[in-house]
């Protein structure tokens, strides 16, 4: 597939743009409540944020632009499907659910934010239980049998404990190269 894209002259960049659009296709599957599909294009999105890194390495085309561009319309494609959720939810009357979808959204930030921030200070920070892969299976599964509130249970509660794990990592491993 990588190979195909890059015979089409497909830039990495384009695939990450493509990725997001999707996403906000998803949502607005979500919006509408046609969880199965909306399940179907997040997970092929899903692909498109896994080719486009393969792409640029395979393209020799990695550059610090795509990194963040990357890294920046993740964080977008995850806020649209999970603001989908929260809305699908709060039209359900489950307000307390909708609300623990927005602390799941801020959790997925805060696992990203820790890493970028971690080596921007030295730091390879990769640990942790719940990345954005997780993130997404937990969402596909919670859109594929409709079972949201769970899974954002559980994407709440790991989101969490991977913060913590990325602090205290973190922490360690600062306090060696002090010494």
């Amino acid at each position: 597939m990588v190979s195909a894209l890059q015979r089409l002259r497909v830039t990495p960049n384009q695939v990450t743009i493509a990725g997001t659009v999707l996403n906000v296709a998803a949502a607005a599957l979500v919006v509408a409540d046609h969880l199965i599909y909306a399940g179907v294009v997040f997970l092929i999105a899903g692909c498109f944020d896994m080719l486009d890194g393969a792409l640029a390495r395979l393209a020799q085309r990695v550059t610090p632009f795509g990194a963040f561009l990357d890294s920046t319309l993740d964080r977008v494609s995850e806020g649209v499907v999970l603001a989908a959720i929260a809305y699908l939810l709060a039209t359900e009357g489950r307000a307390i659910d909708a609300a623990l979808v927005v602390l799941a959204l801020l959790g997925g930030i805060l696992v990203s934010y820790t890493r970028a921030r971690a080596e921007s200070l030295g730091v390879e920070c990769r640990v942790g239980l719940m990345s954005r892969p997780e993130r997404v299976i937990l969402i596909a599964l919670g859109l594929f049998f409709n079972v949201l509130p769970y899974v954002i249970y559980i994407m709440l509660a790991l989101t969490i404990v991977t913060v913590i794990q990325r602090v205290v990592h973190t922490y360690r491993q600062l306090g060696r190269q002090e010494k």
